[in-house]
């Protein structure tokens, strides 16, 4: 019992999430009922044509005998409907007396009689005028009474029972079209709402498909009249999410850029007193007082290079070389590889040429292999690799650092998110500006230790598809 009613709240709850089943139930049911309310008039309408039809057979064969003097009882067989397909006529007597028929004589079987104990058929000579329904021994008859042009009353005589065989044969062949066609319309219609409900569909996936900057307005001249507003609103909402990302962008960007100078001036102001003579407990504080300054710089070129990443791609004019971009970072970062005496080079000597911004990717590499010289101990190795496959080219950088935990590979992608335990200098937003270039190039990236047996190193993959 109880599965019985979770089972209808389930079906409930459905319905009333659901257009497509709601609609498809509504339709179906109407079609049903209305099938079954035209099944049944449709029935009825023939049932009863069929027996005008019998009844008119019945006045055809009477007046056939109009001009006839009937002696004796007749059965008139009708070919094609078997044996039990027969018309009896027979005149009817006088002062009210009753007629006989010998249904043996007449071609009905003793097992087969319905009339009296000795097969006879038995008629009241005073039967009404016209048609009638009469039971005659144990079988109802259709029979009809007219007087012939000699003045005499014939009786015209045919079984319901056979009568209705054949109109309900015939009504059943008309209401066949509908037990036929209604299965197939209410099939077709479930087909048609799951198909006209499809641009619904497509929109949700299209829409959920999109990342998180991928803002641009949907296309509501293809969708339906009634779905256009719906499309309309949407492209409003899109419209003002992306003016606030662009403000939030563009502050991002005026703040990062309004900081440089202060702390420029800051840094000159504390080069030009690391030149007076003071005492060695000064020069201390000013060494770590320009250490500070000069994160606060790199924080503020995170900050810049992130609000850029956050802007629209440019299309590239000309293709980019990998081999070039990882000889320009190699050299910007070098002097930081050699202040920890770690190993960084390129370890293979394919090439791949990417139709992407020159600034993005440069971006992308630099802030990998920075990241990956920052976390990795001294006397460690970076290795930079390209690895053209059929579809894509797959930029590689590998390191001999810890590595980053399975449970912290989706984390170290938030702005400012450091790993725990970290005693490295920096500003948490490295791997955030690499994940926001690879999705607005439509890249992959994917991180897994470079030694999985050791379960040490970090090796960050970017996929770049190929035209």
């Amino acid at each position: 019992m109880d599965g019985l009613k979770a089972a209808v709240s389930d079906c409930r709850r459905r319905l009333n999430e659901s257009i497509q089943l709601k609609l498809s139930l509504v339709l179906s049911v109407a079609i049903l009922l209305v099938g079954v309310v035209a099944g049944i008039f449709s029935f009825r309408s023939a049932l009863h044509e069929a027996h005008k039809l019998q009844d008119s057979i019945l006045y055809q064969i009477a007046g056939v005998m109009q001009r006839q003097s009937v002696s004796g009882a007749q059965v008139l067989r009708l070919h094609g409907h078997g044996d039990d397909a027969f018309i009896i006529v027979w005149p009817l007597g006088v002062g009210g007396q009753a007629v006989r028929i010998d249904e043996k004589e007449h071609g009905k079987d003793e097992k087969d009689s319905k009339g009296g104990k000795d097969g006879m058929l038995p008629l009241p000579a005073d039967i009404a005028t016209g048609r009638s329904t009469v039971t005659l021994g144990d079988e109802a008859y259709r029979v009809l009474v007219r007087r012939n042009a000699m003045g005499q009353r014939i009786a015209v005589a045919q079984e319901t029972g056979f009568r209705d065989k054949i109109a309900i044969a015939s009504a059943r062949r008309t209401v066949t079209p509908f037990l036929i066609l209604v299965p197939i319309l209410i099939t077709l219609v479930v087909l048609l709402v799951r198909s006209l409900l499809r641009p619904i569909a497509a929109l949700s996936v299209e829409i959920d498909q999109r990342t998180e900057r991928d803002l641009h307005p949907v296309a509501a001249q293809r969708l339906p009249t009634e779905l256009r507003p719906f499309a309309v609103a949407i492209n409003r909402l899109l419209a003002r999410v992306a003016r606030s990302m662009e403000d939030q962008r563009r502050f991002v960007a005026d703040a990062a850029h309004e900081l440089r100078s202060p702390m420029t001036a800051l840094s000159l102001q504390a080069e030009r007193l690391a030149q007076a003579d003071m005492p060695a407990r000064a020069v201390e504080r000013l060494s770590e007082l320009r250490l500070g300054i000069e994160r606060a710089r790199n924080l503020l070129n995170q900050l810049l290079a992130l609000a850029r990443a956050q802007s629209p791609a440019v299309r590239a004019t000309s293709p980019v070389s990998v081999e070039s971009v990882y000889r320009r970072v190699l050299e910007d970062l070098m002097p930081l590889a050699e202040t920890k005496h770690i190993d960084v080079g390129v370890q293979s000597l394919q090439d791949a040429h990417l139709r992407v911004s020159e600034l993005d990717l440069v971006t992308l590499v630099k802030n990998l292999v920075d990241n990956a010289i920052r976390y990795t101990p001294p006397y460690g190795r970076v290795d930079l690799s390209v690895d053209v496959q059929a579809r894509a080219a797959v930029l590689r950088v590998t390191d001999t650092g810890p590595g980053i935990p399975e449970g912290e590979r989706e984390r170290v992608f938030d702005s400012f998110y450091r790993t725990l335990g970290s005693d490295q200098v920096g500003s948490g937003l490295g791997l955030a500006i690499v994940k926001t270039i690879v999705e607005r190039l439509g890249a992959d990236m994917h991180l897994e230790f470079a030694d999985p047996v050791k379960r040490t190193g970090l090796s960050v993959s970017v996929s770049f598809p190929l035209a």
